[in-house]
């Protein structure tokens, strides 16, 4: 099968070509156009608009971006608890209508305590898992009943539920969810669709692939897998290495999202696993350099494939044969790298998928 290819637009222009983050930041509505429309001509399949606690709200910034591009569609991520599940799942259904099917779902419960609290919610974050678990039901509820419904549990309560409209994809828009917590997997092994992990090391991914297929099989699921990951490549593999070194040096105090400035270490439990990784060793496999996740303390996407843009592709295709079918890639570049991979690395990739898939399609004919 075809493997989904995810960059993530900004809604300013960097501050500077190493950046780290680009949730947060003023919104330029121009540039979140043009950011979009690089992701459209680069090839990409979708783009993540983020979520932070002060940032640009993600569905408006989707929305204007959908109305000036014409295939590119949108992961919006999206924190359960401040919007009633009710009116989400319209909301989804209204986009997912209105853009014709180019809308994907990221449930997130919170980076971190502190980072939630400044929308107000100081809820610990086991009990997010649980209410988001709540929440995803009912929403899955609204959009597959025709007839008004009721819904009683622990955090959300609805007499006479209903929806007049109701998603262009079926069941509905997927939804991708992250975590590497008892709660995160419990709540995702039930209700979502792609499982998104940090990139890992091959062997470890595997392991987590195996083990979510095994938590999602008794809800009857077949689940998919997202990785991420920040490529740094270059015309050959010494110049890829130094352009590294230079992004690496750039990172000296960069924490991530405002609210982690002060903090040196992981905040969640994915985290946690990449920075341990990178504490453990430098480079994996055939290229995953972890130098920017020890440098940063894993505050969020900063697992890197660093080389030659055919050793990038290849090292991405070996996650691909894992059962990984879906990727996030974004530059310390942002808009610049966009450019890049679409002319150097993505065609690379979905060549390499396809000669896979072909090889199986003719192996299991004959």
């Amino acid at each position: 099968m075809p493997i989904r290819i995810i960059g993530m637009i900004g809604v300013t222009p960097p501050a500077s070509d190493t950046q780290l983050i680009v949730i947060e930041g003023a919104l330029s509505p121009d540039y979140v156009v043009e950011f979009a429309k690089a992701h459209e001509s680069a090839g990409f399949d979708m783009a993540l608009v983020g979520y932070s606690s002060s940032s640009a709200e993600g569905f408006l910034v989707a929305q204007h971006a959908a109305a000036n591009t014409e295939r590119l569609g949108y992961m919006i991520a999206h924190r359960p608890g401040f919007v009633a599940p009710t009116l989400m799942a319209r909301k989804i259904a209204t986009f997912d209508q209105i853009t014709r099917g180019r809308l994907a779902i990221h449930i997130i419960t919170g980076k971190s305590d502190a980072e939630q609290q400044g929308d107000g919610d100081y809820s610990p974050k086991t009990e997010r898992y649980a209410r988001a678990s709540e929440y995803l039901a009912l929403m899955r509820q609204i959009w597959s009943r025709q007839e008004p419904f009721d819904f009683a549990g622990d955090f959300y309560r609805v007499n006479g539920a209903a929806s007049d409209v109701f998603p262009y994809q079926q069941p509905h828009p997927p939804l991708f969810f992250g975590g590497a917590s008892e709660g995160a997997l419990t709540m995702g092994a039930e209700h979502c669709d792609i499982y998104a992990i940090y990139g890992e090391p091959l062997a470890t991914t595997a392991e987590r692939i195996t083990d979510f297929r095994k938590r999602a099989a008794p809800f009857g699921r077949t689940p998919g897998f997202n990785a991420s990951f920040r490529p740094i490549i270059a015309e050959t593999e010494a110049v890829a290495w130094a352009k590294a070194d230079r992004i690496l040096a750039g990172m000296a105090g960069a924490k991530g999202w405002a609210r982690q400035e002060n903090i040196g270490a992981p905040v969640d439990n994915a985290g946690k696993r990449i920075y341990d990784m990178a504490l453990r060793q430098d480079v994996y496999d055939s290229c995953l350099w972890m130098g920017v996740a020890k440098a940063t303390g894993a505050l969020g996407n900063t697992s890197c494939l660093v080389g030659t843009p055919e050793q990038v592709a290849d090292a991405i295709v070996a996650y691909y044969e894992l059962g990984v079918t879906s990727i996030l890639i974004r530059g310390f570049d942002p808009f610049d790298d966009t450019i890049t991979f679409g002319r150097e690395l993505i065609p690379r990739i979905r060549a390499g998928v396809a000669a896979i898939d072909n090889a199986n399609a003719t192996g299991s004919s004959g």
